[in-house]
């Protein structure tokens, strides 16, 4: 996992090499500095203790020592304050390029890959989630070595100081170990199950603000209130019992550093007092009690940076599922890039959504659709008409069988050129914040304004277009909620229709238009584009009875292939459909 995760660090090697390097020369001259002090407390106890008082101070001892501290200080600052400052740089920099790769690969899966994470749970990866790993990797790269260097060698000075003291230490680091060792094993399952309940709430909030105009309609704010309050709850919730088993950490270092100090200053007393051999002197008493607060500062640097890698080893396990998944869409050796015409076959095909799907969503399909024909697909919902589509321009893989466009396997083409060449008109119509025109270059980014306007007058979008303030410069707003359903569905047409598709794919993309300005759509892609394969998805009859032929589905399967007259002299579904939209439209 962390290998994977320090693939992101590219670029930010230099900076994350250097920062434990300076730490390391930071670390080393806060152990000097209480060493050099030992001289100066030295001198003075010297001639305070000569009784006979011809002893003076030996400035020259003071002033050394002195000009020694201030130097160790000065490079100490400087050599924090630039690794502080590069492992923000580090840091900020591994969380851009992972975020970058997380992104980068989403754009690979497939829409079988998609159906494995929710929208909220990826949204929180890619933010909340990566924020956590890149503060855990900046703790990491200057504690991770500070700590331990300034652990270490407060250990040995305070050896050749009192070797007693140090076993005194060396216990203190041992408990307060224990301790955060206690914590990690107990608060990593906290977190995993927060962040769990972060994917909810940003579920929730993601739903309630796209369907903000549905709530409003039906007045539902006190329920969605409830609902967001219950999910910021449980985030809440599992937070605090994190948080309070972490905050042992914290007192627990402090008790055990004032009772170290309490044995120090007890045990260095009764030596020092009771003028044992060997026994500490002031300035090495003071010296000592520096170095446990450097011992202990030390374990409490590392059990600061324990808990943000705690924090985040949830999240790092999050991050590296998305670099890790592998679309479900292989690259072919062939990697054809040019698509000879639109002709569709499909043989013997069978496709489930899931490989450990009990029961087969399309079976036995075998089509064969010439280039240039108009085919329409009719049955009830859940038939499995967008399943069938879908395998068209290789959004999900079939099962089984084989799916061929142009004559050639789907999957030998590349990817890019397979998709260009066909044209899709979701059911659910998706525009994007920017202007009319832009949304439309979506289809064909070097598109003229005449271009742009001649698929716009095929899809009889034109005529509203004119009418709004801006034309074709008008701000759609985020999502398009500054058009209609209808409106919405005939500019996806034209942005359709600009890419000039040799396959284009209508999937119940005219539901919300009516029938006139559906039959004159229709129409315009007979005249205008005689070529193109044309396959409509509709529940109307209306809209797919000139088509060549018509496949009628149920639950999966063909039930019948034909003309419109064909089937409703032969195919009873297609009869009782037909039947029941006349008789409502009669009545």
């Amino acid at each position: 996992m962390i290998k994977k995760l320090l693939k992101s660090v590219r670029e930010y090697k230099t900076a994350s090499i250097i920062v434990p390097v300076l730490m390391a020369v930071e670390a080393i001259m806060e152990i000097v500095i209480p060493f050099l002090m030992t001289f100066i407390v030295g001198e003075l106890q010297a001639v305070a203790e000569d009784k006979t008082g011809t002893r003076e101070v030996d400035i020259n001892v003071i002033i050394v020592s002195a000009v020694l501290m201030i130097v160790c200080a000065v490079i100490a600052l400087i050599s924090g304050a630039a690794g502080a400052k590069l492992a923000a740089k580090a840091s900020s920099g591994f969380a851009h390029n992972l975020r970058e790769d997380m992104y980068n690969n989403l754009q690979t899966f497939s829409f079988a890959n998609i159906d494995n994470y929710s929208t909220a749970s990826l949204i929180t990866r890619i933010t909340t989630d990566v924020t956590n790993v890149q503060n855990a990797y900046q703790m990491a790269i200057r504690m991770l070595v500070r700590a331990p260097i300034l652990f270490i060698a407060s250990i040995i000075m305070t050896i050749v100081i009192e070797p007693i003291m140090a076993l005194i230490f060396g216990g203190a680091a041992i408990a307060l170990g224990v301790v955060v060792a206690f914590c990690m094993v107990k608060v990593v399952p906290y977190f995993r199950t927060m962040f769990r309940k972060y994917d909810s709430l940003n579920a929730v909030l993601q739903e309630n603000l796209t369907a903000i105009r549905v709530v409003k309609s039906y007045v539902r704010e006190d329920r969605e209130i409830l609902k967001m309050k219950k999910a910021t709850g449980d985030v809440y919730t599992y937070s605090v019992k994190a948080e309070r088993i972490l905050t042992i950490m914290m007192p627990s270092v402090m008790l055990v550093m004032f009772i170290v100090n309490i044995i120090i200053l007890t045990m260095g007393s009764n030596m020092y007092v009771g003028n044992i051999a060997g026994g500490i002197q002031p300035s090495e008493l003071q010296t000592l009690i520096q170095y446990s607060a450097q011992i202990l500062s030390g374990v409490m640097m590392v059990a600061m940076c324990l808990n943000f890698i705690a924090l985040s080893r949830g999240s790092a396990e999050r991050i590296v599922q998305v670099l890790e998944e592998t679309t479900t869409l292989p690259k072919s050796k062939e990697q054809i890039k040019e698509v000879k015409d639109g002709s569709i076959d499909f043989e013997n095909v069978e496709f489930c959504y899931s490989q450990k799907a009990d029961v087969a969503v399309l079976k036995d399909i075998d089509v064969h659709i010439k280039s240039g024909e108009t085919i329409g697909i009719i049955g009830a919902t859940g038939s499995g008409k967008s399943s069938l589509v879908s395998l068209i321009p290789r959004l999900y893989d079939p099962s089984k069988g084989t799916v061929k466009v142009g004559g050639i396997d789907v999957k030998k083409y590349n990817l890019d050129a397979l998709r260009n060449t066909v044209a899709m008109v979701l059911q659910k119509n998706v525009l994007f914040s920017g202007t009319i025109a832009e949304n439309l270059r979506w289809g064909d980014e070097t598109a003229t304004d005449e271009q742009v306007r001649e698929a716009a007058v095929q899809a009889c979008a034109d005529e509203f277009i004119q009418n709004l303030p801006g034309k074709y410069n008008y701000d759609l707003g985020q999502g398009g909620v500054n058009v209609s359903g209808g409106q919405k569905q005939r500019l996806c047409i034209a942005r359709a229709l600009l890419k000039h598709p040799k396959v284009i794919i209508f999937d119940d993309s005219t539901s919300a238009v009516d029938t006139k300005t559906d039959a004159i759509i229709r129409e315009n892609l007979r005249k205008y584009a005689p070529e193109t394969t044309k396959i409509i998805i509709a529940q109307r009859v209306a809209s797919v009875q000139d088509a060549d032929r018509i496949i009628v589905l149920d639950e999966g399967r063909i039930n019948g292939i034909g003309t419109h007259e064909e089937l409703l002299a032969n195919n009873e579904i297609y009869k009782d459909v037909y039947e029941s939209q006349m008789k409502g439209g009669e009545e």
